[in-house]
């Protein structure tokens, strides 16, 4: 039997950027930490043109500064420099602007695989133990930690369990956290495309009578789509001719690119709103979407995922009390918990409101974006919710 002091469960973006964010602390207190993950990290970084990318915003530029990454994901990070919101077939629209906000771009895009490669080539692993590719398979509680049993038939004990296995975590049920699930009855269809004209670092809000899509700009110019659909119509898109398709996402978006000419592989994905009703227990911290996982549409998602691990990491930095004193776990969440109500619910309301095609809620939003360009205060709110500036300063 093994003994760690932290075990981080899930490798991917949450989960690597809490082991950064802890390892130069974790060397200096001898701090034993391991990173439990299914999947293998690839030996090296292989660029595609369908692979999928995260939006982070500015202030998730801010995290990955501090923890010394940021340059090497920079090279791959496609600056969004502009922010266009509309709605379509009315005169609402809105312009958020970069150089308006005094930042060099209102976020980024960059492919996950590329995100995934700069964290984990970062690591030191005389701190950081990867146990991988295997999977926690049953964890128990005991009075001043966890046990963790895993599939490879070993098990090893910890001070700390963090579950950052994303939002269908089978241990997180497992230990019977109850998740408040709220379906929008819609799914996004992902995928990459080519516009004719260069995107120039613009990204698009578009919001229709069958639901919301954002574009946003990618490296070599090419465009990230999220179209959100009813299930059934996401359904068939997907499975549409290539013509078929970009016709129909050219209507719906318009030629503000010019023509759509090419579209990669199509992925489907069930919206819903979840969030764990517990997200700290003595000796466990649920993170990412294993605590709550967001509509796609506004980027809010990750960002307020890294958000909270950076949260974490400081708490328990400057914690005396042992890893996974129940205080410390409580003190961080109730420090994030207005961050995390104000992005769901920022998020939640901005879905619901441009899915909602009423003619008397359609008139209000649409004057709504016109008053956003009418009011410069309520403008700069908007921009430092999207820049994930809105909860707290960045110092």
């Amino acid at each position: 039997m093994s003994r760690v002091d932290l075990a981080i469960i899930g490798g991917g973006l949450v989960g690597a950027s809490l082991a950064l964010a802890l390892q130069g602390e974790a060397k200096l207190r001898g701090w034993r930490i391991v990173l439990i993950e299914p999947f293998a990290p690839g030996d090296g970084y292989q660029p595609s043109y369908d692979a999928r990318s995260t939006a982070l915003s500015y202030g998730s530029r801010q995290v990955y500064e501090r923890l010394g990454v940021w340059d090497k994901i920079a090279e791959r990070a496609e600056p969004i420099r502009q922010i266009h919101v509309s709605d379509r077939g009315r005169f609402g629209a809105t312009r958020l602007r970069a150089e308006d906000e005094g930042v060099p771009a209102l976020g980024y895009v960059a492919e996950n695989a590329w995100l995934g490669h700069c964290l984990w080539q970062a690591m030191d692993h005389a701190v950081i133990d990867w146990r991988c590719p295997t999977e926690v398979v049953r964890m128990e509680a005991l009075g001043d930690g966890y046990r963790l049993l895993l599939g490879d038939d070993t098990s090893l004990d910890c001070q700390l369990a963090v579950l950052a296995d994303g939002g269908r975590s089978g241990l997180r049920e497992q230990l019977g956290i109850h998740v408040q699930h709220t379906a929008y009855r819609q799914s996004a269809l992902i995928a990459n495309l080519t516009p004719s004209e260069p995107h120039l670092g613009q990204a698009f809000e578009r919001f229709t009578a069958d639901g919301p899509l954002a574009l946003l700009p990618l490296a070599d110019n090419r465009c990230a789509l999220v179209w959100s659909r009813s299930s059934a119509d996401a359904q068939r898109l997907a499975g549409a001719a290539e013509r078929v398709f970009l016709d129909e996402l050219q209507e719906a978006f318009g030629y503000r690119l010019g023509a759509l000419r090419q579209v990669g592989v199509r992925h489907l994905y069930p919206l819903a709103l979840s969030e764990a009703q517990e997200q700290v227990r003595p000796h466990l911290v649920l993170l990412g979407n294993a605590a709550h996982t967001l509509h796609p549409i506004a980027g809010q998602g990750y960002n307020l995922s890294l958000r909270d691990t950076w949260a974490l990491a400081e708490a328990l930095l400057e914690s005396t009390a042992p890893l996974g004193d129940f205080a410390t776990l409580q003190r961080y969440h109730r420090n994030q918990q207005l961050d995390q109500q104000l992005t769901v619910g920022f998020s939640d309301r901005v879905t619901r409101l441009f899915s909602n095609d009423t003619a008397l809620i359609a008139a209000g939003r649409n004057l709504g974006l016109l008053g956003l360009d009418l009011l410069p205060p309520a403008k700069r709110w908007f921009a430092r919710q999207a820049m994930g500036l809105g909860t707290r300063l960045h110092r």
